[in-house]
This record gives structure tokens, sequence and C-alpha cells, in this order.
């Protein structure tokens, strides 16, 4: 199987270091979104990332679809996410919230690089709020939290998720995420100290006009 994207995508590098996690080998296609948009097309006709093709030709789309599908694989004594109830639900929720950050982030980093001078502000001042939004709620849940990560002993896709988005963010709009936010900003840095993060990363390369 081939997993498509750059990991300078917070989504490509979430899916990418669970399959690291689970010991799940595949190929990588850094295509780009904006330089190989051709490529990917006969995979996935909207063109997006990240997108896993498996063995036999079936490409999975969208990070949590792939997520869904690698828990599946390995089983839910291995799955990093709770079977079912309140506690799948709070997890899903932690993993939404950094899926939306992470949308928010890429809108406002496309609007400000591909836009320029023609920048629509509503747009901005939205995108922002948006993203503050999240990181303050983020912030009061993970200060709450005692244990290693989000969930306890053991890293979860809820950790991953959040992790990967908050490095993308930091690197693309500093400005957002700095010294308001230490719960999280230690979250990173314990998330950034495991060998899958660090072999899965790639810095910050934005489309250009």
């Amino acid at each position: 199987m081939f997993l498509i994207g750059q990991y300078d995508s917070p989504f490509v590098r979430r899916v990418a270091i669970a399959m690291r996690l689970y010991g799940i080998a595949y190929e990588h296609k850094p295509w780009s979104t904006f330089g190989d948009a051709d490529k990917i097309a006969p995979y996935n006709p909207l063109r997006r990332v990240p997108t896993l093709v498996l063995d036999d030709g079936e490409a999975l789309i969208e990070s949590a679809m792939i997520l869904d599908y690698l828990d599946d694989r390995v089983g839910p004594d291995k799955a990093m996410i709770a079977r079912s109830g309140a506690a799948r639900r709070h997890h899903l929720r932690i993993a939404a919230l950094a899926s939306g950050l992470g949308d928010k982030g890429v809108s406002l980093l496309y609007e400000r690089v591909l836009r320029k001078d023609r920048q629509l502000e509503l747009w901005i001042d939205r995108c922002t709020a948006q993203i503050s939004g999240v990181l303050e709620m983020l912030e009061k849940e993970r200060a709450a939290v005692t244990t290693p990560y989000w969930f306890g002993e053991n890293i979860g896709h809820a950790d991953i998720a959040v992790g990967c988005v908050l490095r993308f963010v930091g690197e693309a709009h500093p400005a957002l995420f700095d010294a308001r936010y230490p719960a999280l900003k230690a979250h990173a840095a314990r998330c950034e100290a495991l060998p899958p993060f660090q072999e899965i990363v790639q810095a910050l390369d934005p489309p250009k006009n």
C-alpha cells in the first residue's frame, strides 16, 4: 500500500505516525495537492491528501476514514482509541477539534499566501477566532489531565492529532500558538520527542501563488 501526501500536512503526518506505531509498512508518495494534483486525481478525484491506496487498489480518503481502517486492521485490543461508549466519544471529540483546528489553519494559510493583496479580512478574522477558540478549549482540557497522554498512560489518536496540528499551526501562524497555551506546548513537546514524530516530519512548505 502507499500513502499519498507530504508530511507538512498535519493530516498526512497523523496517518503516517499511526501507521508507524501500528507497525504497518507503507510506501510514501510525497505528492503535493497543488504541484501533483494530476497524479492524485486517479486515486482521489478531490485531489486531497491523505489518500491511502491499499494493495488491491482501493483508495481510502480522509484521515478519519483511513484511521478507522487501520484500527480495524490491528483489532480493538491494539487500536489507539476506546472501543465504544463515552470514552470513545470523548476521544473522537478531541480528535475532531484538532482536525477542525488544522482545517482552519490551512484555510488561513492559503488566504495569506495565495490571495496576498486580495485577502478577505472578514475571512481572516473568522479563521483567527476559530483557531483561538479551539486552542483555548484544548488548553483548558489538557491542563486538567494529569496522565502523560490525554486518555491515560498510552498515546492515542487524539494525542497524535493534536500534536501534529500544533506543529503545523505553530509553523504557519506562530503568533496564534504562543505562550498562552503552556499545557498544549508541553503536550506538543512530549509528542515531538517520540521517535515516530522525529522520523516523520517535514518543514512547512506552503504553496506559491
